[in-house]
């Protein structure tokens, strides 16, 4: 496994700094409206990100971590009249990513977003991601998804599985689907997320089983499920990680647990993050180990400086592991 970033560069000094901090392996999309990328927009791009001495590990389809009422292809989700269209859009995606020599694709099967309640103050001043169940308005009105249920969601996500993972299959793609972040309660905003949870993911990467059908494990999520996330998160490790079913890891670190919990870096929160790292060696990942979600820092570039501490914080593991 290696060290990788998912940050978008601002311009070519981004890519510069990433290759200076020897963040090698990057996961970076091209310009412009992703449903209107085309194979040499992709090919363009991938020569871009190597001129800069960087790989181009993976790129997001246009299915995003954002509410439904701002996807590019709404009605996959939706069951709209034009989810077939939309889909097959997705399928001639992954077989350009294909032949640009990409080999895995991120995405999300999202309706209501990422939740959250206030930023909080985190160490030495930072504000940091919250959610605290007791702080929404439990009674939301549900957004375009409607009222949908547990049953219907599963089929939405089957009837897309069944179209998508073979070609992915045979273009040699892996497919990274990010879990629903955070857990909320069954019908909040309408809608039973059934990706929140250890058993929802369990059974998503069961159906239609394939080797190039996975997760991009965001082990920040996944604790957000958990009751006890430091005592509970090393077994789902290894029941994904046994099954070679991690493409990518968003390595973020939780303070708190299911229905109430304040996102941290790396290094302070609940999980103890060097004993992640040691089971994703364990169970032979063997692709990307990033940072995601940092908190908010003073400065003039907050976020390069946050994100700059999480890389070093991720190379340093990575070589005490490499040493053991």
């Amino acid at each position: 496994m290696y060290l990788g970033t998912q940050v978008a560069a601002r311009d070519d000094d981004d890519y510069r700094i990433f290759a200076q901090l020897g963040v090698k392996h990057i996961s970076a999309d091209p310009p412009g409206k992703p449903s209107s990328w085309t194979l040499a927009d992709i090919e363009r791009h991938r020569d871009k990100v190597e001129s800069f001495g960087l790989i181009l590990d993976m790129i997001q389809l246009p299915l995003p971590s954002q509410p439904i009422e701002k996807a590019s292809y709404p009605d996959i989700l939706l069951a709209g009249p034009d989810r077939d269209r939309q889909i097959d859009a997705v399928c001639h995606m992954i077989e350009n990513v294909a032949a640009a020599g990409i080999p895995a694709v991120k995405y999300n099967l999202n309706l209501i977003g990422i939740p959250r309640t206030p930023d909080e103050p985190g160490r030495g001043g930072s504000m940091n991601a919250s959610f605290r169940w007791d702080k929404t308005d439990q009674q939301a009105a549900p957004g375009l998804a409607g009222v949908l249920s547990e049953d219907e969601n599963w089929e939405r996500i089957d009837y897309f599985l069944e179209r998508v993972v073979p070609v992915a299959a045979s273009n040699r793609v892996r497919l990274a689907c990010h879990p629903h972040d955070p857990y909320t309660p069954p019908g909040y905003r309408g809608v039973t997320r059934v990706l929140g949870t250890v058993e929802g993911l369990k059974k998503f990467v069961q159906m239609r089983e394939n080797p190039y059908h996975g997760l991009n494990f965001c082990q920040g999520s996944i604790g957000e499920m958990l009751e006890n996330p430091r005592e509970e998160i090393d077994d789902i490790i290894r029941w994904f990680g046994e099954r070679n079913k991690i493409f990518n890891v968003h390595f973020r670190n939780i303070r708190g647990g299911k229905l109430s919990f304040m996102e941290t870096f790396p290094d302070e929160g609940d999980m103890d993050m060097v004993r992640s790292a040691r089971i994703y060696r364990e169970v032979g990942y063997k692709y990307m180990l990033m940072p995601d979600h940092v908190p908010t820092v003073s400065g003039k570039d907050p976020s390069a400086t946050a994100f700059a501490f999480c890389y070093g914080y991720i190379a340093a593991l990575l070589q005490v592991l490499e040493s053991a």
